[in-house]
């Protein structure tokens, strides 16, 4: 007998999901919580959830924020404004943001970025010099690259 507005899940069912989603893959308190929204779990059952999580060490902002700069800029190629963008979004703090960001090597920041260009290079045709360029800077830009790099790159 669930209705609409009744959890999906008990307390200990949901606190069993949440700990092998957790377990899965890093997760931030902004996805469980959304996640238990869906579930239609009550406010109060959703801090105690969390808290708990975070207890048993299943949530970790800083751990959480460092894994997901690793995978988007190791993986995705992401530059830093997009990075730092979807982690604001996810609401998570500015110190665990810098402290994350801070692992993104500068050398290996600007080569990521050439690699990045010669691959629209390869995979573009271009007109001429100047099209080249926008088509660059405006593939770059989608990838969260800073203008000011993708400036020094392009002269």
């Amino acid at each position: 007998m669930n209705t609409d507005s009744s959890p999906k899940y008990s307390l200990l069912e949901a606190k069993q999901k949440l700990e092998a989603y957790c377990a899965y893959q890093e997760r931030c308190d902004f996805e469980i919580r959304k996640k238990l929204r869906d579930w239609k779990m009550h406010h109060e059952d959703i801090d105690v959830l969390i808290a708990d999580l975070i207890t048993n060490n299943f949530l970790n902002e800083e751990r959480f924020a460092e894994a997901y700069v690793s995978g988007k800029f190791n993986i995705k190629r992401w530059g830093k404004i997009k990075i730092k963008r979807e982690l604001k979004f996810r609401q998570i703090s500015d110190y665990s943001i810098n402290k994350a960001m801070a692992q993104i090597e500068d050398a290996a920041y600007e080569q990521t970025a050439k690699d990045l260009i010669a691959y629209k290079e390869r995979m573009s045709k271009f007109k001429n010099d100047w099209d080249r360029k926008i088509k660059i800077k405006r593939f770059l830009a989608s990838k969260g690259y800073e203008n000011w790099l993708i400036n020094d790159l392009l002269t």
